[in-house]
């Protein structure tokens, strides 16, 4: 009775996984095959983990894990009923590790900009909701960038604080058992990228020291040899318009890094080439790469296709602002993009599918370990994974 009762409970909700459909086609076949898992309105992340150590990668989203192979759903937190038009979620972006050490991988869970964000303690396998801690009380900027920050081979948080006007990265607890993170402060110019909406952020080497800065779309710090104690230094430079995740890499071959970015609610998708003018400094000049969708709040990089060019993949968040963007009601689509290397770099676009899109991430994983890139986003539309085929 009581296994009757929980499917019908996860049946009435709409989280029951669903079977692969094919991407509708769009003037071409999508390489990928699409499974919703849910499409509920739960969140506008989703993430990936091995949560029950079963040795399949599970997905992660909002309130949410879902068992594979068969995408199960198991609640790990209370959930919450969220409206597509009008509403938003309390999950806003998703990352995956494990934060304690103890051997199994726990939720990292961004919530609205500015508002605090937790971590949820995967309880071993017991069952039931995951307990949940605190991160930091203010956790700004739409794109916190979820990164390795100083090389210790643990991933940190970089995002602001909206309450204390500053850029901070979060270092994740290093010893085994901690569970508090420590902040350290970038730049405390509260004019300064520091507004809990801020758009864009990224973490690169943007002058080729060897040392990683970091972006926002009005420039750049630079990053200091003591990354805990040091000072970062500030940069004015054009890096485009208001975007989401922005990536730093030599795109035309000149030996400067250069800047991927997109538009986060309007149209545009760009690299922005670095040169440099007859004083030494660095100028900007910006290419469009695609500009026939909107509201590319999602951004991520992977070498789909295995030939060795970093590639990368986004697509529309669906009614991010519930259809009042530019662009806001056309279709949810999602590509990802072949990088053709060249002093003129290309990028050959290929549909994944036309009615999903993204969230405020993408994340990339190989989930049925074949050695192709697969695909998984969270957004308004529901959870969703989109197989390589």
């Amino acid at each position: 009775m009581k296994a009757c009762t929980l499917f019908l409970s996860f049946l009435a909700i709409g989280l029951l996984a669903g079977t692969p459909l094919r991407a509708q086609k769009a003037g071409e076949e999508s390489d990928f095959i699409k499974t919703p898992l849910t499409t509920r309105f739960i969140s506008e992340g989703a993430t990936v983990g091995d949560v029950n150590r079963d040795g399949k990668p599970d997905v992660l989203a909002g309130a949410y894990w879902f068992e594979a192979p068969h995408w199960t759903p198991h609640e790990l937190a209370k959930p919450d009923t969220f409206q597509v038009v009008g509403s938003y979620s309390d999950s806003f972006l998703d990352f995956a590790m494990d934060v304690n050490q103890d051997g199994w991988v726990d939720l990292i869970r961004i919530d609205w900009p500015g508002k605090p964000a937790y971590w949820h303690e995967n309880p071993k396998g017991v069952g039931g909701h995951w307990p949940r801690h605190m991160i930091h009380s203010s956790v700004g900027n739409e794109s916190p960038i979820f990164v390795d920050m100083d090389g210790d081979g643990r991933e940190d948080l970089l995002c602001n604080d909206p309450t204390s006007k500053e850029v901070i990265w979060l270092k994740s607890p290093v010893q085994l058992g901690a569970t508090s993170w420590t902040k350290f402060v970038i730049s405390s110019q509260p004019d300064r990228a520091t507004h809990m909406y801020t758009h864009g952020l990224g973490y690169g080497d943007i002058d080729g020291d060897g040392r990683k800065d970091v972006l926002v779309k009005n420039g750049w710090w630079k990053g200091p040899d003591d990354i805990y104690n040091g000072q970062w230094t500030f940069t004015e430079a054009d890096l485009g318009q208001d975007c989401s995740q922005m990536y730093v890499l030599d795109l035309n071959g000149d030996g400067r890094n250069d800047v991927l970015s997109a538009s986060a609610h309007a149209y545009g998708i760009w690299w922005h080439e670095q040169g440099i003018n007859a004083q030494g400094e660095a100028t900007w000049k910006h290419h469009l790469i695609d500009s026939t969708y909107s509201q590319t709040h999602g951004l991520a990089l992977a070498d789909i296709n295995g030939d060795g060019h970093i590639d990368f993949v986004t697509g529309k968040r669906y009614f991010a602002h519930s259809g009042k963007d530019p662009g806001g009601k056309e279709p949810a689509v999602i590509y990802w993009y072949a990088y053709q290397p060249g002093k003129t770099p290309r990028w050959k676009r290929h549909l994944i599918d036309q009615d999903s899109g993204v969230g405020l991430h993408v994340t990339i994983e190989d989930l049925n370990k074949d050695g192709k890139p697969d695909v998984v986003t969270g957004n308004k539309k529901g959870v969703r994974v989109f197989i390589q085929k």
